[in-house]
């Protein structure tokens, strides 16, 4: 069986975190607004599936995964249904929800991400809310980087299973979305992520073990892995890195 990503083409979003997935797992799978991207009939299809006119129970918005007739939407909710499929979650029941509770946490990070551009809102540009996204990031590279990035290097600490893995003693999604976290804020702010590494050390030892898997490694030196860039949710704006 083939899975069908459906998200918008040319930017990585949160459809990332999917890919990022499948790539590591060696699933097959189109991301079919990219695959057909030169005639627009990709984007069609989705669209067709967002109103609703081929899905009874249509998704809010992308990203969202159809397996036959299966549609899953929200990218926590699609890594925990990818998880046992591609054996990227652990088998207990109680350490499966303690991996979606740190998705989810992934998923709140990520919009506090979204807001440091567009604090007013997704309706306005960025340069109509230039002063409001000096202040929202200030506050975020100050405060809320630290708070998310050492709780998740607590969890690494308290995982006795393992040095380089949140949960269990095996890699999981959780590792492949912290991964993908901090390179997008690597991206955005790197004058603020100076000494990372010093300060997360193990945050930093899982970065650098999941770029070195080879189906990642892979990933990331093919043309499937989109660059980021000023229309995703990791923008770099010069005037926002504030060390």
């Amino acid at each position: 069986m083939t899975y069908l990503l459906y998200y918008w083409p040319g930017i990585q979003g949160r459809g990332e975190f999917v890919r990022l997935a499948l790539e590591e797992a060696g699933a097959p799978y189109v991301d079919v607004a990219r695959g057909r991207e030169q005639d627009g009939q990709g984007v069609v299809a989705m669209m067709s599936i967002l109103k609703g006119r081929d899905a009874p129970q249509a998704p809010f918005a992308p990203p969202f995964l159809k397996d036959g007739p299966t549609i899953v939407s929200h990218v926590a909710n699609i890594l925990m249904y990818l998880g046992p499929r591609l054996a990227l979650s652990p088998a207990d029941e109680g350490q499966r929800h303690f991996l979606n509770g740190l998705q989810l946490t992934v998923t709140d990070f990520v919009s506090e991400v979204h807001d440091t551009h567009h604090p007013l809102g997704p309706s306005l540009y960025y340069e109509d809310q230039k002063p409001e996204a000096k202040t929202r990031t200030a506050d975020f590279i100050k405060h809320r980087i630290p708070k998310f990035m050492g709780y998740f290097e607590a969890v690494l600490a308290g995982n006795r299973l393992g040095a380089e893995q949140c949960v269990g003693d095996q890699l999981t999604y959780i590792d492949l979305s912290l991964f993908q976290a901090i390179e997008g804020l690597t991206y955005a702010f790197p004058k603020a992520m100076e000494g990372f590494g010093e300060k997360h050390p193990r945050l930093m030892a899982l970065h650098d073990a999941v770029a070195k898997r080879p189906n990642i490694a892979a990933y990331l030196a093919s043309e499937r892995r989109i660059p980021f860039n000023e229309s995703g949710i990791f923008r770099r704006y010069r005037e926002l890195d504030l060390s």
